[in-house]
């Protein structure tokens, strides 16, 4: 069991983005990428966004997201304990 715990431990931190269909106001048919969390980045969102629309491109419609924690408020230059949300909005081209 104790030869499992370091993998486990991975996998738990480890994330993906994950993306639905939506639609837009206007009528178009959009994607909504959620990428949030410690283990991911806006550019998790932005390879998840590329893949989806399988290599012909996107427009970004909109993004929301937990803002960057400054410098000065990290432990060790790490930011500790702060669940990021980010989440992004696109149209395939």
């Amino acid at each position: 069991m104790n030869k499992f715990l370091p993998l486990i431990a991975v996998l738990a931190l480890s994330g993906c983005a994950t993306s639905e269909k939506t639609v837009l106001n206007n009528g178009e048919q959009g994607l909504s990428i959620d990428c949030s969390g410690e283990a991911n980045s806006w550019a998790t969102c932005y390879e998840k966004a590329d893949a989806s629309c399988a290599g012909t491109g996107y427009r970004i419609v909109g993004t929301d997201g937990t803002p960057s924690t400054k410098e000065s408020d990290k432990t060790l230059g790490v930011d500790v304990g702060n669940y990021k949300n980010r989440s992004v909005v696109v149209v395939c081209k």
